[in-house]
């Protein structure tokens, strides 16, 4: 069976992001292990409460076939955090899905995956897309390669099916 890891913020993550996302991977049978900061309870921007399953801290990327970072004002935080950055490296590194949705493609900017890739993000922060490199297509869900973005709450559920096709596909 297929594992996914999901990055959430421990708070502030966006809602319909996780839960569509979430829905569509298990759809395809896809295990589903929900990762953040710190284990316990982390909250959405708009109330969803999930528990978390495992710190950061505790994550080997060889568990998993793709890591999917949700977007929301919350994934902020990760940006520029070491452990995430090198994480999101390591996980491309080793020929697996790397995909982020809404403000969280900045990660993966930020990690120095997405120069001279295909890319999309939520409108606001196309401009620090494209200085990192990115080749900004505007598309709900872009992929290239082993890279899947997508823009926002209203791509969720696509970029969920458009993972587990391309996991399928391997």
């Amino acid at each position: 069976m297929r594992k996914a890891l999901l990055v959430i913020a421990s708070k502030d993550f966006e809602d319909t992001e996780f839960l569509y996302t979430k829905e569509e991977l298990e759809k395809a049978k896809i295990k589903i292990i929900i990762t953040s900061k710190k284990k316990g309870t982390a909250v959405g921007t708009y109330g969803t409460k999930v528990q978390v399953d495992l710190g950061l801290d505790e994550v080997d990327v060889d568990d998993y076939d793709v890591i999917i970072f949700i977007g929301g004002i919350g994934a902020c935080k990760y940006y520029r955090d070491k452990k995430v950055l090198s994480l999101t490296v390591k996980t491309f590194n080793k020929g697996k899905k790397t995909c982020a949705i809404c403000v969280a493609p900045l990660i993966l900017a930020n990690a120095g995956l997405l120069k001279n890739k295909n890319a999309t993000i939520y409108k606001d922060l196309v401009q620090m897309l494209k200085e990192h490199g990115a080749i900004y297509t505007g598309k709900q869900v872009e992929v290239d390669g082993n890279i899947i973005t997508a823009n926002g709450p209203n791509a969720a559920r696509l970029f969920g099916q458009i993972i587990a096709r391309e996991l399928n596909k391997q």
